[in-house]
């Protein structure tokens, strides 16, 4: 079978594999608590995010094409740290909720990008050249994409239900 199909499978398994179980455990576990530690959990999950830096460091894995490896390497350590200050500006709420909206939106955009590149640059054909780095992208990257999609459906509702959309309703405006 050739490499870029194992791969798909891989991914697509990866995906379904961390969706049932997201479903059955980890979202009713995060839906359970209150909603600022739930985001500390998925802030510590991504704050490993920083290994992604392996992409670029030499040796680590073979050749990747540098339009993948370099902003997935930068993107993820972006990711990471954003999700790390989050964790350590807990107590100052309105900083601790800018850092969960930033990890979020950079991870979640670091990702989309890092599978365009894949695409545009064929990375699925030489797979191999992960080397043991092939676990991060068919392994840990779907349970990232859904737990940013979750936060990211969260902090969307949070905002929707605090921000009014129009203007008071008063009896001269309807």
């Amino acid at each position: 079978m050739p490499p870029a199909v194992l791969f798909q499978i891989h991914l697509v398994g990866g995906y379904a594999a961390w969706l049932l179980c997201f479903a059955a455990w980890g979202l009713p576990w995060l839906k359970a608590m209150d909603r600022m530690q739930a985001h500390r959990v998925i802030a510590a999950l991504h704050s490993f995010r920083v290994f992604g830096l392996v992409f670029v460091l030499p040796g680590a894995v073979g050749h990747l094409p540098q339009g993948f490896a370099v902003p997935a390497a930068y993107g993820d350590l972006a990711t990471g740290i954003l999700a790390m200050l989050a964790l350590a500006t807990v107590k100052v709420r309105p900083l601790f909720w800018l850092l969960v909206a930033a990890f979020n939106l950079v991870g979640a955009a670091d990702l989309v990008i890092a599978y365009a590149d894949a695409v545009r640059l064929g990375l699925p054909e030489v797979a191999g050249e992960l080397g043991s780095a092939y676990v991060i992208p068919v392994l840990y990257v779907p349970i990232l994409m859904i737990t940013h999609v979750t936060a990211l459906v969260w902090l969307a509702r949070s905002w929707l239900r605090s921000t009014p959309l129009t203007g008071p309703v008063t009896a001269g405006s309807r």
